[in-house]
């Protein structure tokens, strides 16, 4: 079974958005799994960060 997604609108700089375009297509996805990839792994770095700030 796949996960629950959420529909979410946007707004993103073009210069944003074609640069994210390339990079989801050299990656082989789809813009919104590629957002949905670097999201996940921006916020594992700074829950990485936040643990290591408490030791």
């Amino acid at each position: 079974m796949k996960p629950l997604k959420t529909k979410v609108s946007i707004t993103l700089d073009n210069d944003l958005v074609s640069k994210l375009k390339k990079l989801a297509d050299e990656d082989d996805r789809s813009f919104s799994q590629y957002i949905n990839l670097i999201a996940k792994e921006w916020i594992s770095r700074k829950d990485s960060e936040m643990n290591n700030n408490e030791d």
